[in-house]
């Protein structure tokens, strides 16, 4: 099982990132696929989710700003972020998540990427 993170880097506030997350080892269409951003010190926060079926869910504060998609037939989620701010610097993480009615849970985590906005 593997979730592998592309994209991030440095960018200027105002800017525009996209991050994309290749899952391979798993039947990724039945789980709902995440973004998370963690920051030194802190504990690891959503950021956005998408559902098996496309539901959409997003932090509040970041609605309006960064889109979650992804492409079942590649396997690929995505995370496009815009009107970037240097708070958005973080480390984000790619996750993968399935709770079974029986109450089993598969839960996977991508490498992490920097994602670093300057002022």
């Amino acid at each position: 099982v593997q979730l592998v993170q592309s994209g991030g880097g440095l960018v200027q506030a105002g800017g525009s990132l996209r991050l994309s997350c290749a899952a391979s080892g798993f039947n990724h269409d039945d789980y709902t696929m995440g973004w998370y951003r963690q920051v030194p010190g802190k504990g690891r926060e959503l950021v956005a989710t998408i559902s098996d079926i496309g539901r959409r869910t997003y932090v509040s504060s970041l609605k309006g700003r960064f889109t979650i998609s992804r492409n079942n037939a590649k396997n690929m989620v995505y995370l496009q972020m815009t009107s970037l701010k240097p708070e958005d610097t973080a480390v984000y993480y790619c996750n993968a998540d399935r709770t079974l009615v029986s109450g089993l849970f598969y839960n996977y985590w991508g490498q992490g990427t920097q994602v670093t906005v300057s002022s």
